[in-house]
């Protein structure tokens, strides 16, 4: 979903940014939240502190996403600025505090789903994207509802999650969001 989001809000602003620089956000945020999670997987796997990519006890969820947490937080030092993009920063921004409210709720054996959060963080910024340079996404956001509840309904049907842990994964991607849309909109 990072790389999603970066990918709409390149597609969608009218803000002039150079291609090089949209080349090398994109290549930094492919490596930081694609190839190195899955390399990262592989390791905890070999060294037994996860037993499959679907983590399905909150035990298994602590170490990964306490390490998405210092992925996240590497890409708001290092990649996104809040002096370059604003928005893209206020995003991550947000998927930092979602993916830590996240931690907090394993730490405390509550299960939250992951995929609600992401998806549903990333149709609030879409949303407020399009409040922001007021630009018609009515068809993205529509198609967005459809893929989020497609992936709620996945979630119930193959029993990974009860309705409660969809509700508050929802709530945990589209709050931070919200909140921090405040601050650049």
């Amino acid at each position: 979903m990072p790389l999603l989001g970066l990918l709409f809000y390149f597609s969608k602003t009218p803000r002039f940014i150079p291609e090089p620089v949209m080349k090398a956000k994109i290549f930094s945020i492919v490596i930081l939240t694609i190839i190195l999670p899955i390399l990262l997987f592989f390791l905890l796997k070999t060294i037994n502190k996860v037993d499959s990519i679907y983590l399905k006890s909150t035990k298994e969820r602590l170490i990964p996403l306490f390490i998405n947490c210092i992925i996240i937080l590497l890409i708001l030092i290092r990649v996104l600025t809040p002096s370059e993009i604003i928005e893209l920063y206020y995003f991550f921004l947000g998927i930092l505090c979602s993916t830590l409210t996240c931690l907090i709720l394993a730490i405390f054996k509550i299960k939250a789903s992951i995929h609600m959060i992401a998806a549903s963080g990333f149709l609030m910024f879409a949303i407020a994207i399009g409040i922001h340079y007021h630009i018609n996404i009515n068809g993205s956001i529509a198609l967005m509802m459809i893929i989020l509840g497609a992936i709620a309904t996945s979630r119930l049907h193959l029993k990974a999650h009860t309705n409660q842990e969809l509700i508050l994964g929802i709530f945990t991607g589209v709050t931070p969001q919200l909140f921090l849309c405040s601050y650049w909109l």
